[in-house]
């Protein structure tokens, strides 16, 4: 079982955002802000990167994921463009959010409007072992499709 963490948050800017926090007991992830003083629209296909008025001191061997919100996407078509986004260890600038609006109208939104979700999730750093050749396997080296149509 992954401990439970204690997270060094500051909040950063003019606009107080509310902390993210888990909306319920199971959650696995935390609900960011648009740390915005007054509402913004994103027209059709156009993208921002939006502030959210927090910097944090995540532990080392963890990372923080920057993930959509389901409800968001799936109403008006607002996601996280390079979702997941990371926030490494050692970053302790400001949180922003790159939002991208997919859907066919113009979408606006709030000051403190719930934009992306934040999950901590542990890290394991990998060593890169050059050798001469792979061990085989029964997929072998099929790309997309090869294990049969979706």
């Amino acid at each position: 079982m992954i401990p439970d963490l204690r997270i060094r948050v500051v909040r950063v800017g003019a606009v107080r955002v509310p902390l993210p926090r888990y909306q319920t007991a199971e959650a696995a992830g935390m609900d960011l802000h648009a740390a915005l003083d007054a509402p913004m629209t994103l027209a059709p296909f156009e993208r921002a990167l939006v502030p959210t008025g927090l910097s944090f001191a995540i532990p080392p061997s963890y990372e923080g994921q920057v993930r959509p919100r389901s409800g968001l996407a799936a109403r008006s078509g607002i996601t996280v463009l390079n979702a997941p986004g990371t926030i490494d260890s050692d970053f302790r600038g400001e949180v922003k959010v790159v939002l991208i609006n997919l859907g066919a109208d113009p979408v606006t939104l709030a000051p403190f409007e719930r934009i992306a979700q934040l999950v901590i999730c542990p890290v394991a750093k990998a060593e890169l072992v050059e050798v001469e050749e792979l061990d085989r396997t029964v997929r072998g080296t099929g790309g997309y499709g090869s294990t049969g149509p979706a």
